[in-house]
Protein backbone atom coordinates (compact mmCIF):
# COMPACT_ATOMS: atom_id res chain seq x y z
CA UNK A 1 0.00 0.00 0.00
CA UNK A 2 2.78 2.18 1.11
CA UNK A 3 6.42 2.08 -0.79
CA UNK A 4 7.70 4.87 0.38
CA UNK A 5 6.81 7.15 3.71
CA UNK A 6 7.98 10.10 4.69
CA UNK A 7 8.69 10.63 8.34
CA UNK A 8 9.22 13.88 9.75
CA UNK A 9 10.86 14.08 12.77
CA UNK A 10 11.28 17.16 15.31
CA UNK A 11 14.86 16.23 16.99
CA UNK A 12 12.64 16.00 20.29
CA UNK A 13 10.98 13.83 22.72
CA UNK A 14 7.92 13.84 20.29
CA UNK A 15 10.16 11.58 18.07
CA UNK A 16 9.48 8.37 20.54
CA UNK A 17 5.94 8.47 20.01
CA UNK A 18 6.16 8.65 15.71
CA UNK A 19 9.18 6.28 15.39
CA UNK A 20 7.58 3.17 16.24
CA UNK A 21 4.10 3.40 14.79
CA UNK A 22 5.49 4.27 10.93
CA UNK A 23 8.43 1.18 11.65
CA UNK A 24 5.61 -0.89 12.24
CA UNK A 25 4.00 0.26 9.81
CA UNK A 26 6.50 0.05 7.21
CA UNK A 27 7.42 -3.64 8.41
CA UNK A 28 4.35 -4.58 7.41
CA UNK A 29 3.67 -2.90 4.03
CA UNK A 30 6.91 -3.07 3.59
CA UNK A 31 7.82 0.50 2.91
CA UNK A 32 10.94 2.67 2.93
CA UNK A 33 11.13 5.40 5.22
CA UNK A 34 12.36 8.91 4.18
CA UNK A 35 13.55 10.40 7.46
CA UNK A 36 13.03 13.99 7.34
CA UNK A 37 14.39 16.90 10.01
CA UNK A 38 14.30 20.46 8.76
CA UNK A 39 16.39 22.84 10.51
CA UNK A 40 14.60 26.19 10.35
CA UNK A 41 17.44 28.11 12.25
CA UNK A 42 18.79 31.27 11.03
CA UNK A 43 22.01 29.59 9.69
CA UNK A 44 19.83 26.92 7.72
CA UNK A 45 17.44 29.98 6.40
CA UNK A 46 20.51 31.63 4.94
CA UNK A 47 22.36 28.47 4.06
CA UNK A 48 22.52 28.87 0.55
CA UNK A 49 21.91 32.64 0.46
CA UNK A 50 24.71 34.18 2.02
CA UNK A 51 27.15 30.51 1.31
CA UNK A 52 27.49 30.47 5.63
CA UNK A 53 28.86 27.44 7.34
CA UNK A 54 26.70 24.30 8.38
CA UNK A 55 25.69 25.38 12.11
CA UNK A 56 26.24 23.04 15.24
CA UNK A 57 22.45 22.95 14.68
CA UNK A 58 22.52 21.47 11.51
CA UNK A 59 25.60 19.29 12.43
CA UNK A 60 23.14 17.88 15.35
CA UNK A 61 20.27 17.55 13.15
CA UNK A 62 22.14 15.43 10.63
CA UNK A 63 23.42 12.90 13.45
CA UNK A 64 19.95 12.73 15.16
CA UNK A 65 18.90 11.52 11.69
CA UNK A 66 21.86 9.16 11.28
CA UNK A 67 21.22 7.55 14.62
CA UNK A 68 17.15 7.19 13.42
CA UNK A 69 18.34 5.81 10.86
CA UNK A 70 20.93 3.22 12.07
CA UNK A 71 17.84 1.89 14.62
CA UNK A 72 15.67 1.57 12.00
CA UNK A 73 17.87 -0.17 9.52
CA UNK A 74 18.65 -2.70 12.32
CA UNK A 75 15.35 -3.90 12.58
CA UNK A 76 15.86 -4.36 8.85
CA UNK A 77 14.21 -1.38 7.53
CA UNK A 78 15.06 0.54 4.43
CA UNK A 79 15.75 4.01 5.46
CA UNK A 80 17.15 7.14 4.06
CA UNK A 81 17.71 10.16 5.41
CA UNK A 82 17.09 14.41 4.24
CA UNK A 83 18.05 16.90 6.36
CA UNK A 84 16.30 19.97 4.75
CA UNK A 85 16.41 23.89 5.23
CA UNK A 86 14.20 26.27 5.69
CA UNK A 87 10.45 26.64 6.50
CA UNK A 88 9.11 22.80 7.78
CA UNK A 89 5.57 23.11 6.08
CA UNK A 90 7.22 23.88 2.87
CA UNK A 91 10.22 21.93 2.90
CA UNK A 92 8.16 18.39 4.16
CA UNK A 93 5.56 19.35 1.08
CA UNK A 94 8.34 19.32 -1.38
CA UNK A 95 10.83 16.33 0.32
CA UNK A 96 7.22 14.27 -0.42
CA UNK A 97 6.40 15.42 -3.69
CA UNK A 98 10.13 15.41 -5.23
CA UNK A 99 10.74 11.62 -3.57
CA UNK A 100 7.00 10.39 -4.31
CA UNK A 101 6.08 9.61 -0.91
CA UNK A 102 2.70 7.38 -0.74
CA UNK A 103 2.42 8.76 3.14
CA UNK A 104 3.73 11.86 5.51
CA UNK A 105 4.05 10.78 8.76
CA UNK A 106 4.43 13.40 11.36
CA UNK A 107 3.35 13.97 15.28
CA UNK A 108 0.82 16.21 16.97
CA UNK A 109 1.15 18.17 19.74
CA UNK A 110 -2.60 18.31 20.36
CA UNK A 111 -2.27 22.38 20.43
CA UNK A 112 -5.29 24.45 20.11
CA UNK A 113 -6.11 28.02 18.86
CA UNK A 114 -3.75 30.15 21.05
CA UNK A 115 -1.33 27.16 21.04
CA UNK A 116 -1.18 27.18 17.26
CA UNK A 117 -0.90 30.77 16.83
CA UNK A 118 2.11 31.07 19.42
CA UNK A 119 3.84 27.50 18.72
CA UNK A 120 2.81 27.98 14.93
CA UNK A 121 1.45 24.69 12.92
CA UNK A 122 3.53 22.74 10.68
CA UNK A 123 0.64 20.04 10.56
CA UNK A 124 -1.63 22.72 9.41
CA UNK A 125 -0.18 23.98 6.63
CA UNK A 126 0.90 20.49 5.32
CA UNK A 127 -2.63 18.96 6.17
CA UNK A 128 -4.26 21.75 4.07
CA UNK A 129 -1.22 21.84 1.03
CA UNK A 130 -1.07 18.13 0.94
CA UNK A 131 -2.04 15.51 -1.22
CA UNK A 132 -0.49 13.00 0.03
CA UNK A 133 -2.16 11.51 2.93
CA UNK A 134 -1.36 12.37 6.56
CA UNK A 135 -0.61 10.23 9.17
CA UNK A 136 -0.60 11.94 12.57
CA UNK A 137 0.66 10.06 15.37
CA UNK A 138 -0.33 12.14 19.09
CA UNK A 139 2.93 13.04 21.02
CA UNK A 140 2.97 11.29 24.23
CA UNK A 141 2.88 13.53 27.53
CA UNK A 142 6.50 14.74 28.56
Amino acid sequence: MYKRILVALENGPADRSLVPHVARLASLCPSELLLIHVADGWVARHYDDLKLAESDEMKADRDYLLQQAAALGAQGLQVRIHLALGNPPTEILKAAEQEQCDLIAMTTHGHRFLGDLLHGSTITAVRHKSHIPILLVRAAAV
